[in-house]
């Protein structure tokens, strides 16, 4: 009796494991369809996914939905209070220029230290012996340039019209030495601060910005730029940002290392500056640019 059941066992394992193996070779098989409990247990897989799925997505949505209402919000107050800003300072722009012009008017004034025209230039050679010193250009006095106007990238101030020729000019370089290459420049923290930008400090390639008054409140990254008082730059020309300042070795004046605006380095177009304001005669004028 014992073997009986023991034998009956066996055989219902072994058909237990042939159907196993059945279904398993079938699921195997290429087919071109799903048998029907195959379809069914993936279709109620896909319910159930569903049913999960579906609010935690509208969760996830509607979370984010809430930030993104919150974010745009802020976005959009700020925007708002940028847009006061603006419509404030275009009324103060607005009124400012309608009392210049009236005041230009009344003094019958055409011109200020600000007017220039500008014409552009290419540049034609650097000597690699005065690298720092000149470069020439292929404009000259056919084109309306003169000695002493103002040289420029649309970064900054590089020098001044050194030579000029019928067809090409020299431009002599902020950075060159000469004890005569001085430009008008001032720095404005409230009050303008004036001074000299007279050649480059050899050791730190900085431009010097010279005999600034020793009470003179200065700060690090201010700009510098002409003050068109020397009667040749007109003013507000950019030349660079103030890296550190010292006395002087007297402790009579300070001086304040420049960072250049423009790149002397690679110099490839220029712009040639024309004042518009009236130059005083360099005989006369005490603050000319190039003299002493």
């Amino acid at each position: 009796m014992p073997s009986f059941f023991s034998n009956k066992r066996l055989i219902v394992l072994l058909v237990c494991i042939i159907i196993l193996v059945a279904l398993i070779g079938y699921s195997m098989s290429e087919r071109r369809s799903l048998s029907w409990p195959e379809q069914f247990l993936t279709d109620s897989i896909g319910w159930v996914q569903s049913g999960f799925s579906r609010p935690a997505h509208f969760a996830a949505g509607f979370f984010e939905s809430v930030n993104d209402m919150r974010n745009i919000y802020e976005e959009n107050q700020v925007l708002k209070s940028h847009l006061d800003e603006y419509a404030a300072l275009q009324v103060e722009l607005t009124e400012l220029r309608r009392v210049n012009e009236e005041l230009k008017d009344s003094l019958d004034m055409s011109e200020n230290l600000y007017d220039y025209t500008v014409r552009s230039a290419l540049v034609i050679h650097r000597s690699p012996d005065r690298w720092n010193e000149y470069i020439g250009i292929n404009k000259g006095g056919q084109d309306g340039i003169e000695e002493n106007m103002a040289v420029m990238t649309s970064s900054g101030l590089i020098g001044k019209v050194h030579q000029v020729s019928q067809f090409s000019s020299t431009i002599q370089l902020l950075s060159d030495q000469d004890h005569t290459n001085r430009i008008s420049a001032f720095a404005d923290n409230g009050e303008p601060t004036y001074g000299f930008i007279e050649g480059i400090h050899e050791e730190s390639g900085y431009l010097q910005f010279t005999k600034i008054d020793i009470d003179a409140e200065l700060e690090e990254g201010q700009m510098v730029v002409t003050s068109g008082l020397g009667g040749i730059f007109p003013r507000g020309l950019p030349i660079g940002e103030i890296v550190y300042f010292e006395p002087d070795e007297f402790g009579l004046s300070q001086t304040a290392f420049i960072e250049p605006a423009a790149d002397f380095r690679q110099l490839d177009s220029v712009l040639v500056i024309e004042r518009g304001a009236s130059s005083l005669e360099p005989d006369i004028d005490p603050e000319a640019e190039g003299g002493e």
